[in-house]
């Protein structure tokens, strides 16, 4: 009878043992998850979508470029350096607006390029700032850039591909676009 009392005994510490086991890795495993969970939501990535990119070259106003630049990512970004055809550009040379608003229409070549000038977008005027130094980008806005004689784009770069590469502390932005003939 003691004999039986004792298997009976001997085999509740081995099922306690699993028991114990078991919760903890599942306690374990739900610890892990959340974790996991609670990381993956809180993470924001820089994301920078770049569009309607120009260089242009006028006989008698020289060359210019312009871009739009879209914070998509759910940080705030600070542009380190923008340049042209591997060339970086002088931020005296830069005007730019940093808006809201969406944009449509795309950008055209200004002859206006000075702080507190204006371009029109869409029927839309856009006050221009000359840029001192690195330009943030809250996230969500979008960043109209014009740049006063990039490079040393000149009448025989017409039709030829050139890039431009935006720079931040994270990340470079390269498109490319072939350099426009102004008439008028």
């Amino acid at each position: 009878m003691k004999r039986i009392l004792k298997n009976r005994k001997g085999l509740s510490t081995v099922v306690t043992t699993l028991i114990i086991l078991v919760v903890s890795v599942l306690l374990a495993t739900v610890v892990t998850y959340y974790a996991i969970n609670v990381t993956s939501t809180r993470v924001e990535e820089e994301s920078l979508y770049i569009t309607k990119q120009h260089v242009w070259y006028h006989l008698t106003n020289g060359s210019e470029a312009a871009f739009i630049i879209i914070n998509t990512g759910g940080r705030d970004v600070v542009i380190d350096k923008i340049t042209v055809r591997g060339q970086e550009c002088t931020w005296t040379n830069v005007y730019y607006n940093i808006t809201t608003g969406s944009i449509t229409s795309d950008l055209s070549f200004s002859t206006t390029l000075t702080d507190g000038g204006t371009v029109n977008i869409g029927g839309t005027n856009y006050t221009l700032s000359q840029a001192s130094g690195d330009i943030t980008l809250k996230s969500g806005y979008t960043l109209i850039v014009y740049i006063d004689d990039p490079d040393s784009i000149s009448v025989n770069d017409v039709g030829i591909t050139v890039g431009i590469t935006i720079f931040t502390s994270q990340a470079q932005y390269y498109k490319e676009c072939n350099v426009q003939a102004v008439t008028s």
